[in-house]
C-alpha cells in the first residue's frame, strides 16, 4: 500500500452495488475517495447518450483525484460492479496531506505513474490496426496473465474477438 492510502485508514467505508451512483457531474467536490474493492468508471455523459469512459477505478485507486482542485466533478463516478469506496471530506485530506509531506509526495509519485500509462494509450489507441496496438501494448507490459486477454483489448481499445483473430494470425 503506497503512503498515501493510509491516509485513509480511518475513513468511514461505503458499500455501492453493480450500478450505483457514486456522484454526478456537476455535484460539488466534498469529498475524496479511496476505492477499497470492486470498480468504479468515471464516465461523461454524450449528447447521443452513450458515455464516453474516461478512467476505471480498481483497489487502492484514489476516484477522481484531479477534482481536488475543482468545485464540481466533470463527469460520473458509477459502479461497475459491487465495490466499497473509503470516503473522507476534501478538507480532512488535504489537511492529512499537509501534516504528511510523504504521502503528498507518495500521491504525487503514484499519479506521475498513471500519467505515463496514459499518454502511452493514447498512443496506442492513436495506432490504426490491431496489430500495431497489440505490438506496441505487449513491447509496454509484456505478455498478460492467462485469463487477462479480454483486459488487453479493452486497454488497446478493440473488441475481444479482433484480439483474437490477431493472436490466431500470431500464432500460425
Amino acid at each position: 500500500m503506497s503512503d498515501w492510502q493510509h491516509i485513509f485508514d480511518d475513513a468511514p467505508t461505503k458499500t455501492f452495488a453493480q450500478g450505483a451512483v457514486v456522484f454526478r457531474r456537476e455535484n460539488h467536490v466534498h469529498a475524496m475517495y479511496l476505492v477499497r474493492s470492486g470498480m468504479i468508471a468515471l464516465e461523461r455523459p454524450l449528447r447521443d447518450g452513450t458515455a464516453l469512459t474516461l478512467n476505471v477505478a480498481t483497489v487502492g485507486m484514489a476516484l477522481a483525484e484531479a477534482s481536488f482542485f475543482s468545485t464540481t466533478y466533470h463527469c460520473d463516478a458509477i459502479a461497475r460492479t459491487n465495490a466499497q469506496i473509503a470516503i473522507m471530506p476534501r478538507d480532512a485530506f488535504r489537511s492529512a496531506l499537509r501534516e504528511r509531506p510523504d504521502a503528498a509526495l507518495s500521491l504525487i509519485e503514484t499519479h506521475a505513474k498513471e500519467v505515463q500509462s496514459q499518454r502511452a494509450r493514447i498512443e496506442i489507441l492513436r495506432l490504426r490496426r490491431v496489430s500495431d496496438r497489440l505490438e506496441a501494448w505487449l513491447d509496454l507490459h509484456g505478455e498478460p496473465p492467462t485469463g487477462e486477454w479480454i483486459r488487453v483489448a479493452d486497454q488497446i481499445g478493440v473488441s475481444p474477438p479482433a484480439l483474437y483473430r490477431e493472436l490466431a494470425r500470431r500464432r500460425k
